[in-house]
């Protein structure tokens, strides 16, 4: 009785377990293939891309798309941009973010439980566009770098995330510094930040794709087109390839639009592709932990 009942469940299990997988399957190709449409797109032909609507593999590969991208030299002025102001923004963000993070970890902070409310307070509501624009112009950044840095130099939620995860550590190896007459900043560089390179590692990535991403704030501080980049720049390119006028690009061959637009994708995207695999270890640790405890 007990070895059928044992070999029903084992039964069960590898049913639910093919299901479980199949499911799972099914849902990455949903998610892959209009990707890897995408990309077939953009290297695909004209005429390819004209006669159908779906493509995984083209036919005839063709480079016009790129071409048409790299035709002009602003685009790669716009790329270092954007990997400037990745790599400055996302240094600057985790230094004042675990900084913060870390004080208001500790529970005798003066006036902790006052400070988090504000934190939570402003993810919920904030001052708008208009009232952001004029503290920006009322500083002096607009038409500089730093624009795009400083009004988003620390997000409330990734702040939270890796606050939960200082509040995780145990407070016995802040006692056993301090007993060893370590201070409190050694205590945070040369104990907790090691601790916390999951933590680290899974929020820098969120700050990398954020600032790659920027758009809607280069659009509003900055003024100046060699500053630009590489987001609002594709976008001119697809004004110019849609057949309006864009400034700093200028060929003789226009190919379709919908390639471009393909092409724009995953030069944008590539980028935050090849960057992912080297923090995927610490990705579901670093955000698990800072998450599950409050």
């Amino acid at each position: 009785m007990n070895h059928s009942t044992r070999r029903k469940e084992s039964l069960g299990s590898r049913v639910f377990s093919i299901a479980n997988a199949t499911l799972l399957i099914l849902i990455a190709l949903a998610c892959l293939l209009p990707f890897v449409n995408i990309i077939a797109s953009s290297f695909a032909t004209t005429q390819e891309v004209i006669a159908k609507k779906f493509i995984l593999f083209p036919t005839t590969f063709s480079l016009d798309a790129y071409r048409y991208i790299l035709s002009t030299p602003t685009i790669f002025k716009g790329l270092g941009v954007s990997i400037s102001v990745t790599i400055v923004g996302t240094i600057v963000s985790m230094i004042l973010t675990a900084l913060m993070a870390y004080g208001l970890s500790r529970r005798y902070l003066p006036l902790r439980n006052t400070i988090n409310f504000i934190v939570v307070f402003s993810m919920l509501f904030s001052g708008g566009m208009i009232p952001t624009f004029l503290v920006v112009k009322s500083v002096g950044l607009i038409n500089s770098y730093w624009s795009l840095v400083f009004p988003v130099a620390i997000n409330a939620f990734n702040m939270i995330i890796m606050r939960n995860f200082f509040q995780a550590l145990p407070d016995s190896l802040e006692e056993s510094a301090k007993i060893d007459g370590s201070n409190d900043f050694g205590i945070f560089l040369k104990i907790m930040l090691p601790l916390a390179l999951p933590s680290i590692a899974t929020i820098s990535l969120f700050y990398a794709v954020a600032y790659w991403n920027t758009y809607m704030n280069a659009i509003l501080y900055i003024n100046d087109s060699v500053k630009w980049p590489i987001q609002v720049l594709l976008r001119q390119i697809v004004i110019v390839s849609s057949g309006m006028q864009a400034e700093g690009t200028s060929v003789d061959i226009v190919p379709p639009a919908q390639t471009i637009k393909m092409a724009v994708i995953v030069v944008a995207t590539v980028p935050m592709l090849i960057a992912y695999p080297f923090v995927q270890k610490h990705f579901t640790k670093g955000a698990l932990m800072g998450a599950v405890k409050g």
